[in-house]
């Protein structure tokens, strides 16, 4: 009889973890689902400097009527556009600063880019990144080590300078264990001035489309503002470095 119980315990553990697992796949499976019909219907298409100049006078009239409506539905369109990776976070940016300005651009689009990706983490570390770090190997759980003691440093460099997909930066922390605390300010802040270089090129579009003038978000991305950008990065890893040198000389 206590065999039975025991045996009865065991199928009902495994059937809660069981439901468990798969409840956390759900969010992954609806942004999978998601991700999956905004290309199909063709959405980043929308997210063109040709249909920003297309609907230029419509966009500025709805901006100028419902001001704080047409900022809350950007901050919103920018978060879904990076929760189910869209390309065309250059052209949002842009878009914000033609429409917002270069201040309130900026911060419209680091708000928007910033949710999206806590959104992207969250999902990931809850269905697959827990999954992936029991099952990790001696070389990951050292790259894990490694990361989280310096993860702040790590992520202002991944978002200063794009060495690495957008999408691909919003997952790897969460495979890492990245705190989300750490998460969400390594990427409010790292963004911050890439989103201003961009916001900034849009407060000037205006005369570009009176000019009927061409133009390309790699336009902005000038020798200059690589270096500089590059120099925020390797201020990043001033840390990082700090801690090497201390635990040599200790």
């Amino acid at each position: 009889m206590m065999e039975s119980n025991r045996s009865d315990e065991s199928v009902a553990t495994v059937r809660r973890h069981g439901a468990f697992a798969l409840s956390r796949l759900v969010p992954l499976a609806v942004l999978g689902t998601a991700a999956a019909v905004a290309f199909g219907a063709g959405l980043h298409d929308y997210l063109s400097f040709e249909v920003l100049r297309e609907n230029r006078g419509l966009l500025i009239d709805f901006v100028d009527s419902r001001f704080a409506l047409a900022l809350g539905l950007f901050v919103a369109v920018y978060g879904l556009a990076v929760a189910v990776s869209l390309p065309g976070g250059a052209i949002l940016t842009i878009a914000g600063g033609f429409l917002f300005g270069p201040w309130l651009g900026t911060l419209a689009a680091v708000i928007g880019a910033t949710v999206g990706a806590t959104a992207v983490f969250l999902i990931a570390r809850t269905a697959l990144g827990e999954a992936l770090r029991a099952r990790a190997g001696p070389a990951l759980r050292k790259m894990q080590g490694g990361f989280q003691e310096n993860a702040l440093s790590y992520l202002l460099v991944l978002r200063l300078v794009p060495l690495f997909p957008f999408w691909l930066v919003n997952l790897v922390p969460a495979f890492l264990g990245v705190r989300l605390e750490t998460y969400v300010i390594g990427t409010f802040f790292g963004i911050i001035p890439a989103a201003f270089v961009f916001a900034f090129a849009g407060a000037g579009l205006g005369s570009v489309f009176d000019s009927a003038e061409s133009f390309s978000p790699a336009a902005v991305l000038t020798p200059e503002v690589i270096a500089a950008l590059g120099g925020l990065a390797i201020l990043s890893l001033v840390p990082v470095g700090y801690k090497k040198l201390k635990a040599r000389a200790g």
